[in-house]
């Protein structure tokens, strides 16, 4: 069976098309009978051989779904477009397909769920005495992000820090 499709030339991210007739066992760079146009969709330039192409689906020759919607769109043959041929989506993983599976929560759901996340503070497991702890900064530095860095008081906090270490 013949068929009418697209062989990809050109470089890597730099695509262009030639509008080809071949068997269609063929593989898609293999051979072909006649070389019926090109299709450059970057520049979106295209050129058909209208006689050819017409002679060729006399002769029973079918289009790709591509090149039918080209050649409709064209005004070279009449018909609706088709749909064209799209790759399956690979599967997401079992965490995905239980989200999408799940009931959508209302606005106010989504809301508390957030607000009680906020409000839990994280426990932190101090190793040395394996205590659970909530707060994982010393009072220093919490003091130093709630005051200005130029401020007098931290500056004289540093120093009975030093006074301490030192004694």
């Amino acid at each position: 069976m013949l068929i009418i499709r697209l062989t990809r030339r050109g470089k890597k991210n730099d695509p262009s098309f030639k509008i080809v007739v071949t068997e269609a066992s063929n593989p898609i760079r293999g051979k072909f009978l006649e070389e019926l146009g090109y299709y450059i969709p970057k520049l979106k330039e295209k050129s058909f051989d209208k006689e050819r192409i017409l002679h060729w689906i006399k002769q029973g020759a079918k289009c790709s779904p591509t090149i039918h919607n080209l050649l409709v769109s064209e005004g070279i043959i009449q018909g609706q477009k088709v749909k064209a041929w799209r790759p399956k989506k690979k599967e997401g993983s079992a965490q995905e397909k239980e989200v999408s599976d799940a009931p959508e929560k209302s606005e106010e759901e989504t809301k508390k769920v957030s607000e009680s996340q906020a409000d839990e503070k994280p426990e932190v497991v101090d190793n040395k005495k394996g205590l659970k702890t909530e707060e994982s900064k010393p009072e220093t530095v919490k003091q130093k992000e709630e005051k200005p860095e130029g401020s007098s008081e931290i500056k004289q906090e540093e120093k009975k820090e030093e006074n301490n270490k030192e004694s």
